[in-house]
Order: C-alpha cells, then structure tokens, then sequence
C-alpha cells in the first residue's frame, strides 16, 4: 500500500507567521504533528510519503503515486483542502480525511471516500484493519477520549526539519475549564489526559537523535491542566534530560492564568527550560468573562498574574478578543490600555466567532444570530454571528487596537516594559 499523506496550506493570516518566517529563513513555523503520528500508527510495510503544502508543492505525480491520500486539516485550511480532495478526484485517487476540520463539519465532505473521524488512538486501527479486509466504510465515527499512553513516536523521518522554526510533541490532550467559545472541550474532552514520562523522554530523545537543536512547542491544549504529575513526575524528568544534554532545546507551551498562582510549577518549567507561555487572557472585562465562563481569569488581577509569570523568567505571549456581547464602547481603549500595562509584547487579538460544536455556537444557533461556519481566521474582520455591538463599530474598534499595539512606539514600548520585568 502507498499513502501520501498532505497537510494542505494555510492562508496568509496572523497565525500562519508567513511574513515573519522570511526572517529567519524557514518555511512554517511547525511541521504537522498530527499527520506525523498517523503515520506511526501505519502498518511498518505500507510505503508513505508526506508532503506539507506550507514547506513544498504537492505535484500531480505525488497524488498519482499513492493508492490513499490521507488528509489532515483545521478549519482555517479549508479552501486548501477543497483543493486537494478535487485534485484527488480528477486524478483517481483514494482519500482519506481526519482532524479538527473533518470531525466537527464532516457533513459538508461526503466526497471524500473515507472520514476517520476523533482521536486517531480510537478510529484508525479500525479504518486500517476494514481496510486491508476490503470492507472499509465511508465514515468512522468516535466520541471516546482514549488513553495516550500508547500514542507512538511521531515519525519524523517524513519531514526536512530545516524548513520549520521549531519542532513539537504533545504531553497531554483536554482541559479543565469550559470557555464558551473553545472547541477544545468537543475534540479532546475536559478530563486532561496525558502520556507518561517514558513517553516524552523517548519523543525528545527522537528529536535529539536526529539532529534537532532549536526550539520545541509542548501543543498541550493547557500543559497544566493536571498539576500534580507535572510537578511529582514529568518535569523532574525533563529537568535531568535536559541538564544531562546541556539544554539543547529551549521549550514553549499554553497554559491558564492560574499558572500565575504555583511558584513551585513556574520554578520547575523555567529550570525544565520552557521560556515562553501561551495565555488566553481574552478580555480586562468582567462582565464579558462571566459571559463566556472563562472563570480562571475572573477576579484577579490580570496585570499583576502576567507579570507575576514575568517576573520567574517566561514570556506571556497573550490571546485576546474583542466581540463579547457586554464589551463596553470602551473595550478597545481598555484592550490597548491592558496590553502595554503588561507588556505582553506577541499579543494575538483577534474578533469572537462561533466554532461548530461550542456552546456559543448552540446559544448563538438558539437566538437567531448565527451567519455561517467559522472560517477558522479570527484575525481578518469576518464574523459567522450578529453581535450586539455595532458591525462597523466593532470593526472599526478592533482595527484601532491592531493600528495602536503594532505600530512601532508602543510595541518597543512593550518590549521595554517585559525586560524590566
């Protein structure tokens, strides 16, 4: 058997860094970890080839080659995916689809031959065994949250390393909390369920062995979303892994506010040699975090917990939206206000949209505001729901944040403010 697999592209947005790369000479910032590890669940005797439509050119001979083009996508890479699965068509070959994008909208690609749908643990040994039976079916459904603890390596053999900026393992899937708006809770559940330590050692170890000495992004939806192991178990381990190498990768990762609150655990991640966090802060406003139940952010002072993380020696690169239905006329003053009083220096702001399968998504459905399907690209003025703010309002509001945290006085403003903390 032949399998390409194809992690179609990503369009020019804030999240895909494209500008950004040119700098320092890479093509993406991440290889697909996801496709990466569906390979290392292939049977060893299946010949693959993988081709990431963000690093190289998917030719017409790499589809006709392969007897199964399996596909990976999020939501954002949409328009690259129609276009992959109509040249497959064309070209007679067989696909296979899986992934964020597939599992939450898979009604709208009944053209894809076959939807292996959840956390690949699940449904792909069942897709494969079907499949070498002749008897594989059009749709794999699943909604169990298995055990990670026999997730293999991913099979890093498939990918130039030197096209990426850094590469990525994953400790842990789910979260603790129940943000509104976050499809995390749909695709990988509430309970965080995690690898254990022999596991990450060996996926660090795989990296180590192939030559990789740069930065590596720990994916974890919250890494630390059950606090005990990290601090009895995982990051002890990564500590004398790293010291035993002499630190050869620095590390990053996403993480609640509430991180703010465990001296011991910041003190672990910065001595396991993590030195930048992804925090959803959202939003200064009250009123608009009641509404979207992001309940670890309420009642503290926001400020003082970014600078709290500061000041142990991790960047905060901050999450923000604007949209909420109680954002006041003010919020965008206040958003501007609240960046460069942190000094969160890569603040990703971007417009509330409605992920299928969220509960905004069903409370938005229930009201009568819903417009259309999330494009996955919270960052380009679009919005799939009515908001109560005024349309141009809220654009125009959204627009002056970017206008005035980018533009160069108070950006180096920012800079200036997190190295003093």
């Amino acid at each position: 058997m032949k399998i390409l697999l194809v992690y179609p592209q990503y369009p020019d947005t804030f999240w895909s860094f494209k500008h950004a790369l040119k700098f320092i000479s890479k093509k993406a910032s991440f290889p697909p970890l996801g496709l990466l590890t569906v390979a290392a669940m292939l049977p060893a005797e299946w010949e693959q080839k993988l081709v990431d439509m963000n690093v190289t050119r998917l030719a017409d001979e790499d589809i006709a080659w392969a007897d199964y083009v399996f596909i990976s996508a999020m939501v954002v890479q949409g328009d690259s995916v129609r276009e992959v699965i109509g040249r497959c068509q064309r070209l007679g070959t067989r696909t296979v689809a899986g992934g964020p994008l597939f599992t939450t909208g898979y009604e709208d690609y009944d053209e894809v031959d076959h939807l292996v749908l959840g956390e690949a643990e699940v449904t792909l040994p069942r897709f494969i065994k079907h499949l070498e039976q002749g008897s594989a079916r059009h749709i794999y459904p699943s909604r169990i949250s298995p055990d990670i603890k026999g997730t293999p390596i991913p099979m890093w053999s498939l990918i130039d390393m030197k096209k990426y900026s850094a590469m990525n393992l994953q400790y842990s899937r789910g979260c603790p909390f129940d943000c509104e708006f976050c499809d995390i809770i749909v695709l990988n559940g509430h309970k965080p369920r995690t690898k254990d330590k022999s596991q990450v050692l060996a996926e660090l170890d795989a990296l180590y062995a192939r030559g990789w000495r740069d930065g590596v992004f720990v994916v974890d939806d919250n890494f630390i979303g059950n606090k005990k192991k990290l601090k009895l178990e995982m990051l002890p381990a990564m500590i004398e892994w790293q010291k035993r190498r002499k630190y050869p990768f620095s590390l990053q990762t996403e993480s609640s506010i509430n991180l703010a609150d465990d001296d011991e655990l910041m003190r672990l991640m910065v001595e396991a040699g993590f030195n930048t966090v992804f925090i959803g802060i959202e939003t200064p406003n009250e009123e608009s975090l009641a509404e979207c139940n992001k309940s670890q952010n309420q009642n503290r002072d926001l400020v003082a917990s970014v600078k709290r993380i500061q000041n142990c020696g991790l960047e905060v690169q901050g999450g923000f939206i604007v949209g909420f239905d109680h954002d006041p006329l003010s919020i965008f003053k206040n958003q501007i206000n609240f960046i460069q009083n942190s000094g969160i220096v890569t603040a990703m702001v971007g417009l509330l949209n409605a992920p299928t399968g969220t509960r905004l998504h069903q409370r938005l459905k229930k009201e009568n505001r819903l417009l259309k399907n999330f494009s996955g690209n919270n960052t380009d003025g679009s919005l799939n729901f009515i908001p109560k703010m005024n349309y141009e309002t809220l654009i125009n509001g959204y627009r002056q944040i970017l206008d005035t945290i980018y533009s160069p006085k108070p950006y180096y403003e920012r800079v200036r403010s997190f190295l003093r903390e």
